[in-house]
């Protein structure tokens, strides 16, 4: 989209939301009762396992509502079978057909997580009569732009604090919906097709009694991915201990896989999984693993919601936002930086050159020292 088409949508967008408030009216506010609610995450896979807690507060605090998500395509399959979930709107339709589809659902509520100018005009103009946004506070946030800021004046504004654990900050925005929880625990599920899967996978390469670790050398953003020479080392390492690994990869991960597979001078014991499994095989498979070690990547999320042992390199990301945790979850940071240089709220504006350093400051010794731990306690 050219700049100018950018900044005049930009500027119908505020002017039909703003045409549009004297109909609408200021009907808004709390109510005690909330029969349909939409949650509105348009950000990639890891996000939205981290959102998950938001799905379960709903459902404990108005379990007679009906909650729908809005996201990308590819979330739809990994939120399939979440038993706090009863429908999924694709994001990534027409303006005016969704607008339409959001109508037709006769929402109470709409809470938006990230700060998405499209998902809070769609939801005021679809009539919503509560709609809640973040206001995004603690450093600089791309996608608070005077479009989003303008729209805010028409909706409710919860803060996301950066810097902070942002599960937390998300379950912040259901206050205006009277739900006040903390608890961050991630949930997902997988279907029995899924299951049966991944339980032949594992039986056909002898892992079904054993317990094995999943290695995954990509991100989404490759400014994050550590050099596949040393996950090498790290999968060796691993199965010297005698934990057998298993390489995981979608068709955009070839490029890591082949590498870190073509970098091992032991492969024995160390299986390429690369384009193997379907999203909700993903899921299943990653939920029978021991140990999941990778950058921070939409996959690791799965794992924590599975219960599953993690060792996080984190590279450029700062490790408070949202890096799994507990004592079952071990982070690698960068040992010298002043300070991380992606966030959640800002994984758009960055010094590459200085992300880049910091991902590659991480040495195999300091990864394979977090595992190690992890696994002496089991």
């Amino acid at each position: 989209m050219s700049r100018t088409l950018y900044v005049l949508r930009n500027a119908l967008l505020i002017a039909a939301a703003y045409c549009y408030a004297p109909f609408r009216g200021l009907v808004a506010g709390k109510r005690d009762r909330y029969r349909s609610i939409l949650v509105v995450q348009t950000a990639k896979l890891g996000d939205m396992v981290c959102t998950t807690p938001v799905f379960r507060a709903l459902r404990a605090q108005h379990p007679q509502a009906r909650v729908t998500v809005m996201g990308d395509a590819l979330n739809r399959s990994v939120l399939a079978d979440n038993p706090d979930l009863d429908g999924y709107l694709v994001a990534s339709g027409g303006f005016f057909s969704l607008l339409s589809a959001i109508r037709a659902a006769h929402f109470d509520a709409s809470v938006v997580l990230n700060p998405d100018g499209r998902a809070v005009a769609l939801s005021y103009l679809a009539g919503i009569p509560l709609v809640v946004a973040p206001e995004v506070m603690g450093g600089y946030c791309p996608w608070m732009t005077k479009t989003y800021r303008s729209l805010l004046r028409l909706v409710e504004t919860v803060p996301h604090r950066m810097g902070h654990y942002a599960p937390g900050e998300y379950l912040k925005m259901l206050a205006p919906l009277g739900v006040r929880v903390g608890d961050t625990t991630k949930r997902l599920g997988f279907s029995d097709e899924a299951r049966k899967s991944a339980d032949a996978f594992l039986r056909a390469h002898d892992l079904a009694e054993k317990k094995f670790a999943i290695i995954s050398p990509s991100a989404g953003n490759k400014i994050k991915n550590w050099p596949a020479d040393r996950f090498a080392r790290v999968a060796e390492h691993l199965v010297a201990r005698g934990v057998p690994v298993v390489v995981i990869g979608g068709p955009r991960d070839k490029e890591e896989v082949n590498a870190m597979v073509a970098a091992l001078e032991k492969p024995e014991g160390i299986i390429n999984a690369l384009g193997v499994f379907s999203i909700d095989e993903l899921k299943a498979f990653i939920a029978r693993a021991g140990l999941f070690v990778a950058v921070d990547t939409g996959p690791i999320y799965i794992a924590e919601a599975f219960g599953v042992s993690t060792v996080d390199i984190t590279g450029p990301i700062d490790e408070r936002e949202q890096p799994p945790i507990g004592p079952k979850h071990l982070i690698v940071t960068p040992p010298d930086r002043e300070k991380p240089e992606l966030y959640v709220m800002n994984a758009r504006v960055y010094n590459a050159r200085e992300a880049l350093r910091q991902t590659r400051s991480i040495t195999v010794e300091a990864v394979i020292t977090k595992i190690d731990l992890l696994l002496s306690h089991e």
